[in-house]
């Protein structure tokens, strides 16, 4: 028999010369304002909440339903929701709705008309005018307690109020340092990567392209939001959203994964057996779940596995460099 196989490759990779790129690392700094942000919202988790029949005034927690039409009418996705609770002076609706709410008692309604602003998140609604009908379902009045030991005591396992802050203090630099770090290997990478060539086969970049868009969907699910409800609110169509969007992601992550793959084969790097083995293991450590467990020894998750951690020696090897 004889047979004829046609296939794409990868094509050559012109690695940077990785080992020359420098880039120095930020060390995550925490203010006092950071840890009084934190005891500000910890304040609001555990105040005591009792319900009022009087006019909704600044810091009342209001609940409310809401619904917005456009100039035709026309119900506007992204505004309208049931039985939502908001905090009059949070700022987390649109300049004007919180202040139009001031004043009215439960049960009462009110229709009022506001201009989203021009720099507005999501597209669809930058500038454009709603008008929104909202009611009152019921107003709270909210007592936040005293900043002290007791409250300290509330919130967590402290004994004084300097226990809860050194805590938050602690937690909060592992957060930032972590997210700075993220973002220095990011940046890093992305440096090698423009400085890099590589020819990519298109159907790596459609397949990339086909994980990132279920990812997005699977999330749009999560926030009770179909995909089309999401291309409406963004402005675009499925193929701009795809074209704009999702290939110059998928052609990024394809590109930065072919030059990590090729730096550790130039290195050497790899993960032994026994390596995979102690991160298996630690893993299951995490998981109660049997079931959980299990699913940790197939193949396809130890590959995944594997590769990620690959990936971690590639990325500390590197850093290696850049701080030299």
């Amino acid at each position: 028999l004889e047979f004829e196989v046609i296939t794409e490759v990868v094509g050559k990779i012109k690695l940077a010369d990785y080992k020359k790129i420098k880039l120095a690392k930020e060390k995550a700094a925490v203010v006092a304002k950071d840890v009084e942000d934190v005891i500000k919202s910890l304040k609001k988790q555990v105040a005591d909440k009792k319900e009022v029949q009087r006019e909704a005034k600044t810091n009342d927690e209001v609940w409310i339903d809401f619904k917005g039409v456009d100039a035709k009418g026309e119900p506007v996705n992204g505004a309208d929701g049931k039985d939502y609770p908001l905090v009059l002076g949070s700022k987390t609706f649109i300049p004007g709705f919180e202040e139009n709410i001031e004043g009215l008692k439960p049960g009462e309604e009110k229709t009022f008309t506001l201009t989203f602003p021009k720099d507005y998140g999501v597209k669809a609604l930058a500038n454009k005018k709603v008008t929104f009908t909202v009611t009152v379902k019921k107003i709270q009045e909210i007592e936040e307690p005293e900043v002290n030991d007791t409250f300290a005591g509330k919130v967590g396992p402290f004994k004084t109020l300097k226990d809860l802050k050194d805590d938050i203090k602690k937690q909060l630099t592992i957060e930032k340092q972590n997210e700075l770090e993220r973002k220095y290997q990011n940046e890093l990478v992305g440096k090698i990567a423009e400085k890099s060539e590589v020819a990519i086969p298109d159907v790596l970049i459609e397949q990339q392209m086909g994980y990132n868009l279920d990812e997005v969907k699977r999330n749009l699910t999560y926030r009770g939001q179909t995909y089309q409800e999401f291309l409406e609110a963004e402005g675009l169509t499925d193929e701009q959203y795809k074209e704009t969007i999702l290939k110059p992601q998928a052609t990024q992550h394809v590109k930065i994964s072919l030059i990590l793959s090729e730096i550790a084969e130039a290195e050497q790097l790899l993960i032994t057996p026994e390596e995979l083995e102690i991160r298996i293991q630690l893993l299951k450590g995490q998981y109660q779940d049997p079931a959980m467990q299990a699913n940790l020894d197939k193949p396809e998750n130890r590959s995944d596995i594997a590769s990620r951690m690959l990936t971690e020696k590639v990325l500390s090897k590197l850093q290696e460099y850049a701080t030299k």
